[in-house]
């Protein structure tokens, strides 16, 4: 009798759509995991089971837990190291509008609020996963924010921006402290951005 069944495929390498795939679902759970768990008690092993691959697949793709953490920082902050292009395109007395309008604008959207909480959360609570979102983040947007302003003082300005920003989405979207809470998006622009260019442009 002839078997007539199409043949199996083998186990062989997996192709290139297989794996951009899978690389991105491990990507997505480990935001997730960070986010409900925290860094400190995420496992790549715990990572690799809700995904539903193997640890050594984690591994293979991304290394150590740090580094896991690391590409999922890269991907939750893309829109803003995307983004910083289209807010340095622009005079320099207007830049202040332009990068609070952009930060405010990833944290109201839910689809990239999420994983920032994901990546906020860690980086408060464990210091492995702080000097990673430091390192990102200073290299690939306070930096091209600093090289920007021609001053003497560029990268301090360009870090007291970010931190009237960053302490603006804390109280705002992770603490949740009313009235900011609730507040219109547009009035927070209206009230932070001024400070924010004073931080990068006045004297």
């Amino acid at each position: 009798m002839t078997d007539t069944a199409a043949p199996r495929r083998g186990r062989g390498r997996r192709t290139r759509s297989e794996s951009a795939d899978t690389r991105a679902r491990i990507l997505a759970v480990a935001r997730e995991e960070f986010s409900e768990r925290g860094y400190e008690k995420t496992s790549v092993r715990g990572i690799a089971k809700a995904a539903g691959v193997d640890s050594a697949l984690v591994h293979h793709y991304f290394g150590t837990k740090e580094q896991v953490f690391e590409a999922a920082v890269e991907v939750a902050f893309a829109p803003a190291f995307r983004g910083r292009d289209i807010v340095l395109d622009g005079p320099l007395d207007s830049v202040g509008e332009r990068l609070t309008r952009m930060i405010i604008g990833l944290w109201e959207n839910p689809v990239t609020r999420a994983p920032l909480l994901a990546i906020v959360r860690s980086a408060v609570n464990n210091e492995s996963a702080a000097a990673v979102f430091r390192k990102l983040v200073a290299a690939q947007l306070l930096r091209r924010i600093a090289e920007q302003l021609d001053l003497p003082d560029a990268e301090l300005r360009a870090e007291l921006a970010a931190a009237q920003l960053v302490g603006i989405a804390m109280m705002r979207y992770v603490i949740k402290i009313e009235p900011i809470a609730s507040a219109d998006p547009e009035q927070i622009i209206t009230r932070v951005a001024p400070v924010v260019q004073g931080h990068l442009t006045r004297p």
